[in-house]
């Protein structure tokens, strides 16, 4: 719990308070041994034991034994120079180290980061599957100029976020979820609140329906520049987090109070915006703390966050704001992320290993007076300029869906099925308050249909992956990236068949429970489809992970935006039934798409620059 509390905001504001006396890390305390293998690689630091030594040499022995016996047979086969298979030995050894090194320290980030071909995400997949060795000391690597790059002390290296605990994970994985959700909902929690900014402002439906649409298209904007900050070393997860969270929680305040429109547009935008970084930055702490193989079940709950958020936001203000007023809705965003924050501010550990590498490699420095001791991470941000931030954040996620058809397409269904999502806010009042005569606390429960979809789709989906996509990765390898779109085929018709089901069973002479089973049956369609196309993204474009994310929320953030207004005048003219049929055959033409993407994908990548080749 104390290092879970160090590590978090306010164990850092702490240790800065009193220089470091409290909160201490083990570098940091009288007691710390330096590693042997630091002290060997340089004369200016402390000078190894001899029972150090022994220890080392015991290790090294113990290596070469496990490596004997699986090459005892050959060498009795055929003999040869004994300095040959001595060397051999020692060269086998150090590659199952360096394979079960990465399987035990290598996080999803870090993994994907690295792999420029297929062969190299094939590698990275591989150590991922390996059970963990007995702990092993990890030696540094020496640079030609003398730097000694600092790494993890050993393979279980407690301060690896991959060697955290379930539990500690646990809670990480709870306050992301949090976050997120809440953020979320804070967009269509304002939707029963509509009609009452309508009579107060004196503004029409399509107006008084801004402060929705600008928050959404403001969380899409948000990405684009904190994302990038969160990967540069020196900066962290964290540290854009609890900034823009408590910008964003202080933002309540005001908004809840606003007496006039446009103050509450902007402040709306403003929120969305300052609410955004877990949007995009809450997968990146996922993959920090979760290899490759086992990242899949934490997604798919961050998506299962980001999905219900929205859901929900009506159900929790629906039946306030018909009691009070309107701005209740905006004071329950404050009495709900208030407490998220505080949770976060105390107990949110810093997640990306390339930060904590380099403020380790300060704490060595401090401790042994050697400059030679630096991180990969603070000497790749050293070179780092502010003209390659920008082109990261505001160039490379459009370039990528400007130059690549299969990114642009993946980009393009995400974003209608995510405003069809969003229209939902237009279409449900329309069809049980106007039809079936629910007050809005009965018209927000409709929305809980999204939530069971998504519990469905859940379960499934870990299914899937338990017990088909591990078992074929440990069999045959990775295989094709296609293969993970296979789920995508059979799911993807689901979407127009749930929204035709909605569309044309939303009549008063039949029950309401029907259209709610279409929402459901769309639901599953989408959340499954959003799934398999996460899946196969950083697998054919693993070093721009990131940008592609960003570039993806940006188009998902401003077609929702779009469709909470084009949506009510569709509508209203043509009708529920035709309006939403109108969607569902766009959804058609998408899942065609689908299958091109699975049948041409090889060549599309072949053709593609951005692609692992």
């Amino acid at each position: 719990m104390s290092a879970l509390i160090r590590d978090a905001p306010i164990g850092q504001i702490i240790r800065y308070a009193t220089n470091n006396r409290v909160l201490q890390y083990p570098e940091e305390r009288a007691d710390f041994k330096l590693p042997a293998v630091y002290a060997r690689l340089h004369p200016k630091l402390e000078p190894i034991s001899e029972s150090e030594e022994e220890e080392e040499s015991s290790d090294e022995s113990g290596r070469e034994e496990a490596v004997n016996l699986s090459e005892k047979q050959s060498d009795s086969d055929e003999p040869s120079d004994d300095s040959e298979t001595n060397l051999a030995k020692t060269h086998t050894a150090r590659t199952v180290d360096t394979v079960r090194s990465q399987a035990s320290h290598v996080g999803a980030t870090t993994a994907l980061q690295r792999s420029v071909s297929r062969a190299d995400l094939e590698q990275q997949y591989t150590a991922a599957t390996i059970e963990k060795g007995p702990s092993r000391p990890i030696e540094p690597e020496t640079l030609d100029d003398g730097t000694i790059l600092v790494d993890w002390y050993s393979t279980d290296d407690e301060d690896n976020p991959q060697n955290w605990s379930f539990g500690k994970k646990a809670v990480v994985l709870t306050q992301i979820l949090l976050y997120t959700m809440s953020v979320y909902m804070g967009s269509a929690i304002y939707a029963p609140s509509a009609s009452g900014v309508m009579k107060e402002f004196g503004v029409s439906l399509s107006v008084a329906s801004l402060p929705l649409s600008m928050y959404v298209a403001a969380y899409g904007i948000g990405p684009l520049l904190f994302s990038p900050l969160s990967e540069i070393p020196v900066i962290g997860r964290n540290l854009p987090y609890i900034i823009s969270y408590a910008i964003f929680v202080i933002l309540l305040v005001p908004t809840a109070l606003v007496d006039n429109f446009a103050g509450l547009v902007v402040l709306r935008f403003l929120q969305g915006f300052f609410g955004s970084p877990c949007l995009a930055t809450g997968g990146a702490s996922l993959q920090d703390i979760y290899s490759l193989v086992k990242l899949p079940y934490a997604l798919s709950m961050w998506a299962f966050a980001a999905t219900c958020g929205p859901a929900l936001g009506p159900i929790i203000s629906g039946f306030s704001v018909e009691a009070k007023n309107w701005r209740w809705s905006l004071w329950e965003m404050l009495w709900l992320n208030g407490p998220i924050f505080l949770v976060l501010f105390f107990f949110l550990p810093e997640t990306s290993s390339a930060t904590i590498l380099l403020r380790r490699a300060q704490r060595l420095r401090k401790l042994t007076g050697s400059t030679h001791l630096k991180s990969q991470s603070e000497i790749s941000q050293a070179s780092l300029t502010a003209r390659d931030i920008t082109i990261e954040a505001l160039w490379r996620p459009f370039q990528l869906v400007l130059l690549d058809p299969a990114i642009a397409f993946t980009a393009i269904y995400t974003a209608l099925i995510y405003g069809i999502f969003y229209s939902f806010f237009e279409a449900f009042p329309l069809v049980y308050i106007a039809t079936y005569g629910f007050n809005l606390g009965e018209m927000g429960l409709t929305f809980l249909s999204v939530t069971v979809g998504v519990v469905l789709s859940l379960v499934w989906y870990w299914w899937y992956i338990r017990y088909r996509v591990e078992p074929s990765i440990l069999t045959n390898g990775l295989g094709a990236p296609e293969r993970r779109l296979i789920p995508a085929l059979f799911v993807t018709f689901l979407v127009p068949a749930g929204l035709l089901i909605f569309a044309w069973t939303a009549r008063s002479d039949v029950h309401w429970i029907a259209s709610c089973i279409g929402i459901v049956v769309t639901t599953i369609g989408i959340f499954l489809i959003i799934q398999c196309i996460f899946l196969y993204l950083p697998m054919v474009y693993p070093q721009y992970a990131a940008s592609l994310f960003a570039g993806n929320d940006f188009c998902r953030s401003a077609l929702a935006a779009g469709s909470i207004h084009f949506s009510y005048p569709l509508f209203h003219d043509l009708g529920v039934d035709k309006g939403v049929t109108l969607l569902a055959g766009l959804t058609v033409g998408c899942s065609v798409g689908v299958y091109v993407l699975f049948f041409f994908g090889a060549q599309l990548r072949a053709r593609s620059r951005f692609a692992a080749k």
